[in-house]
């Protein structure tokens, strides 16, 4: 059965950091693509960063490049990508989806390819 569990979230003030974990679990990490995704409060769900589990090429979206590092750990078989968050704005705050892509390919500029699955969430809330 194919899980994908985010864990992390919490409430940060202006200028803080956060590390978002999405532990993943039924498939291997290999075979898919990995991104997270941001949902502000009345808006869509938008893409802010994605990572290959192929060859560890990532994509960020230019609101968050600079700020926000992927990184993804298949040793021990933690499987497990996270998303490091760094000079948090309050325009950060939103609802954070980790999911993944069977058919995804990540490159610097761009990404190809759809979802299979999505995990459930986890609020981050900047605010002082």
């Amino acid at each position: 059965q194919v899980q994908l569990v985010e864990s992390g979230g919490g409430l940060v003030q202006p200028g803080g950091s956060l590390r978002l974990s999405c532990a993943a679990s039924g498939f291997t990490l290999d075979a898919y693509s990995i991104c997270w995704y941001q949902q502000r409060p009345g808006k869509e769900r938008e893409g802010v960063s994605c990572i290959s589990g192929s060859d560890g090429s990532a994509y960020y979206d230019d609101s968050v490049k600079g700020r926000f590092t992927i990184s993804i750990d298949k040793t021990n078989a933690k499987n497990t990508v996270y998303l490091h968050m760094n000079s948090l704005k309050p325009e950060d705050t939103a609802v954070y989806y980790c999911a993944a892509g069977g058919g995804m390919v990540v490159t610097p500029s761009r990404v190809f390819g759809g979802i299979d699955y999505w995990g459930n969430g986890t609020l981050v809330t900047v605010s002082s």
